[in-house]
């Protein structure tokens, strides 16, 4: 299968950077290819311009790097996206990717009876994010329903993208590193859970 990793955060470092070497390793062990594309190493320019706009409405040549990254979008068969959670939400990089990416006719447009064509229909979404909270916090205040909501709903249902698996690894800058590898582990569960059998087919 075709897999695209989504990473945002600036940290190479960061746990959320074990996670991306964890999947990408994983998936290519299994046969599958796989590129990753790291935001803020390729120095992604979020902010979404007046100009971009003209060019979703006219029609007009998009901006080289949007169009790059719509190309990765069209050749993916599965997105993994990998962030971590800031002031309950992804990060601004990850928010103005998806703002200048996911746009007005690439990933929706209308469908001419007062609703929208999901044009993405047919892709697959793993969402792996961090946060220092624990899980339980966010889940007793509800702000995990709407976390989930937002990103799985909003954004990637809205585009007919499929998510079928949403983590949230807690507290993660105060567990042990036994904690951590056993987050890691997760991970692989989980791609060899969806897709170690679609090699097979």
């Amino acid at each position: 299968m075709k897999h695209l990793i989504i990473y945002a955060h600036p940290n190479p470092l960061s746990f959320c950077h074990a996670i991306q070497e964890t999947v990408q390793q994983t998936l290519q062990s299994q046969g599958h290819e796989v590129v990753v594309r790291d935001l803020y190493q390729l120095s992604f320019n979020p902010v979404l311009s007046g100009s971009d706009f003209e060019a979703f409405s006219s029609g007009t040549t998009l901006p080289s790097d949007i169009q790059a990254e719509q190309d990765y979008i069209r050749w993916a068969e599965v997105i993994t996206w990998i962030y971590p959670i800031w002031w309950a939400g992804m990060p601004a990089m990850l928010k103005g990717y998806i703002d200048r990416v996911f746009s007005y006719g690439f990933a929706y447009a209308p469908d001419g009876a007062g609703g929208y064509q999901k044009l993405l229909a047919g892709k697959k979404a793993l969402v792996l994010h961090t946060q220092g909270q624990e899980e339980r916090y966010y889940e007793e205040n509800g702000m995990k329903n709407s976390i989930t909501q937002i990103s799985d709903q909003g954004i990637f249902d809205f585009c007919g993208i499929e998510v079928l698996d949403h983590f949230f690894f807690g507290a993660v800058p105060f567990v042990d590193d036994s904690t951590r590898k056993a987050m890691l582990g997760t991970v692989e569960q989980v791609l060899h859970q969806h897709f170690a059998q679609e090699l097979k087919k």
